[in-house]
């Protein structure tokens, strides 16, 4: 079965986002999204351009990841 990906119209700006597949960027804020691509901005990677066609992002509460 495939993966769930959030439909692009279902991210918003604010939200908070990891990368799957890529943990150590750490945790992302969604700043916009427009059609298939969204731009967000990661805790160690900073600000980049994710196209979810080819990505995905999981929606998180970043209340609930943990901390080292």
């Amino acid at each position: 079965m495939p993966k769930q990906q959030p439909l692009a119209s279902e991210l918003e700006p604010g939200q908070y986002v990891m990368l799957e597949g890529a943990d150590d960027w750490g945790l992302g804020q969604i700043q916009s999204v427009t059609g298939d691509r969204a731009t967000v901005n990661f805790e160690n990677m900073g600000k980049r351009l994710i196209n979810l066609k080819h990505a995905t992002l999981k929606v998180v509460d970043p209340l609930e990841l943990p901390r080292s």
